[in-house]
Formats: C-alpha cells, structure tokens, sequence
C-alpha cells in the first residue's frame, strides 16, 4: 500500500535547533546543528516509516487570518525578526531547502494559510486511498487521525506514533472530538483560552454525555453541576470561536500532486548529505 509521509517542516526545524546539545560549526566556521539535526532526523523518520511519497511543509512569512478571530492567536509566540542568527533557527533554513532538493524531496513554504491546514489537506484529500504519516509535535493533528492517518512524534528512540487507540487512551476521546475537546480545555501554545473550570477530565466527560461542542452549549442547562454550567453558559462565544481556530477541515488546495511527491530512499546518510551541499 502506498504511504504519505508528510513533516511538519518548522516544526521538525525548532526541535533540532533547539534540541541539539550545542552548537556545531563545520570547518568553515558555519553553524550547521540545525541543519544537521534536520537532515537526520528526516532521514531516520523516512527509515522508520517506509514512505512511497513524502513532503516536507514550512511556515511561510505572512498575516495570519486567524488573528482575524481572535487577536491574541499565537502572540504568545516568540518574534525571531530580530533575533541573533545562533538564535534563530530560521538562519539555517536556507541550507534545510538545499538539503532536501539535494534528496529529492518536495517541500514548499505555505503562502496564504498555516502549514496545518495544508498538512490537513494532503491527509484528508489521500486518506482514504493510502497511509498517511503526519510527523509533528502539533497536538492539533490529532483530530485527523483515523485508521488510515497516523501522527509520529519524533523523539529517536523514543518516537510515538499515535493512532486511535493512542489518542483515546491518552484523552477519553476519539480523535474526531479532538478539536471540541481543546475548545473547552483551551491550548496555552496558540494562547487559546478555554472555560474556567473545565479540565481534560471534564471536558471528556461533557463530551461523552452530550456529543460534542455545539450540543453541550445548546443543552448547556442540563449540566447538573452548576460551576461547569455557569463556566459553559458564560464562555459560549469563546467556545465556539476555539472551534473556528482549531478546527482543520481539510479545504485547502494543495501545490503539489501525489505523483510529484514520490520517493524512493537510497540509502543516502547524513554525512554524504551535507557534504554533497558542501557543509561537511
């Protein structure tokens, strides 16, 4: 069966700059830890995933609509514009790109929306008719997730490719309710406040005896405990906001065709990586 594998690109860029045990300069005094961990970490997620079709996907630099809902979306995020380049991890990104059209990997920066909705595009538009591998720590990808569609958390040895049972273990819920359930609970990383009083147990345990978001809110009085029930009465438009922030529906157009994003693994090493880009 044909598999998608498909990296959550700056996602993987600030785990490695960040993640690496120091910084690393090549012979030619170049900072490179970032690349480095990019590149190999790629490479070991291709080899523990076997994909026939990959692409890697990269934050573009532009206005985010989603502020349009709620001002404060991410601004909890720090701004690298200004930032030391053994700060930023965009200041290797240059040599990333190199990299990946050196390994014949499609990889493109999102214009006009965030990578999760582009990501939520290729997973729902090839989901039903091949595997797909979503590799990020972006929690939000968990609605996704169904029997074909599958999110791996890199972490070496430690990797965790969450599936169903994963999320309904983890969570008390499926993973379709996912975007409901962070609605309630609220997602301090995009800066997206949830109802007081309303923790994952809880927002769980709503779910379970109502169905979803919109059915707690419009039967919001049959809430027996009346601290939750003020909480829900009282945050309704926030909650139904949340939703339109979280919610990835999949919409999205998508700039490359599967037949573009077609891979076979050689075999290639890190090592023969950056010298065929001249970092080693």
């Amino acid at each position: 069966m044909d598999k998608l594998l498909i990296i959550d690109g700056s996602n993987l860029l600030f785990q490695m700059f960040f993640g690496m045990p120091s910084r690393i300069i090549n012979n030619e005094g170049k900072a490179i830890q970032g690349t480095l961990g990019f590149v190999g970490a790629t490479l070991k997620i291709i080899r523990m995933t076997c994909p026939t079709h990959v692409v890697v996907l990269f934050d573009g630099e532009h206005p985010n609509a989603r502020t349009a809902l709620l001002p404060g979306y991410k601004a909890n995020r720090p701004d690298f514009s200004q930032a030391d380049a053994k700060d930023n991890p965009y200041s290797q990104l240059a040599d990333v790109y190199t990299a990946l059209s050196f390994m014949n990997i499609k990889y493109t920066e999102v214009q006009e929306m965030e990578t999760d909705d582009l990501i939520a595009g290729y997973a729902c538009t090839y989901g039903e008719r091949m595997s797909v591998i979503i590799a990020s720590f972006d929690s939000d990808f968990f609605q996704l997730i169904n029997e074909n569609i599958k999110v791996l958390r890199y972490r070496g040895k430690n990797t965790v490719v969450c599936d169903p049972d994963y999320i309904k273990e983890k969570l008390g819920i499926t993973p379709s309710l996912y975007a409901d359930f962070k609605s309630l609970t609220g997602d301090n990383s995009d800066n997206i406040k949830g109802a007081d009083k309303i923790g994952p147990k809880t927002a769980a345990r709503l779910l379970h005896e109502f169905g979803n978001l919109e059915c707690i809110l419009e039967n919001a009085g049959s809430i027996t405990k009346p601290s939750i029930k003020e909480s829900i009465v009282k945050n309704a438009d926030r909650l139904r906001t949340n939703y339109k922030l979280i919610k990835l529906d999949g919409k999205a157009e998508i700039p490359f065709s599967i037949h573009e994003l077609e891979y076979n693994y050689s075999n290639i090493t890190t090592t023969e990586v950056l010298k065929g880009i001249g970092l080693k």
